[in-house]
């Protein structure tokens, strides 16, 4: 099962300075590819091999991310991340996980509502970098 969320885990690290998404620090993320056979959910901790997608054009471990550097607006801090792309592809996936591949720390889990099949692409689209709408989002 795929719960979507953002992981405790991931939180508890930002309140321990154990993330960091400014632009140049030595953190790098990740996004991993799952089957339904996953088990996903909020209380992930780590980047798991268990259920992730085996394919073409896939590989262990999934894509780096581009960080869309952190900002605030109207009492929420936020950062996403571009959109990414595995080329070619042919593979299925339900969801994914985003991970610090420095420590293998989950930072989100999202869930695709449903098998999606790839045959000659594949790509994540995340929304839109603001303060309503960006992947991951602090507020008071």
């Amino acid at each position: 099962m795929i719960q979507q969320g953002q992981t405790t885990i991931f939180q508890k690290n930002c309140l321990s300075a154990l993330e960091n998404f400014a632009v140049g620090t030595p953190y790098t993320y990740k996004i991993a590819l799952y089957t339904a056979n996953a088990n996903l959910s909020p209380d992930t901790l780590i980047y798991t091999t268990d259920g992730e997608v085996i394919g073409t054009g896939y590989t262990a471990g999934g894509n780096i991310l581009t960080v869309i550097p952190p900002a605030t607006s109207n009492n929420v801090a936020y950062v996403s991340f571009a959109d990414v792309t595995w080329n070619p592809a042919s593979f299925t996936a339900s969801g994914a996980l985003i991970y610090n591949s420095n420590t293998s720390a989950a930072v989100a889990v999202l869930s695709f509502g449903s098998d999606k099949t790839a045959t000659t692409s594949f790509t994540i689209t995340f929304p839109t970098d603001n303060s309503s709408d960006a992947i991951i989002r602090f507020s008071n």
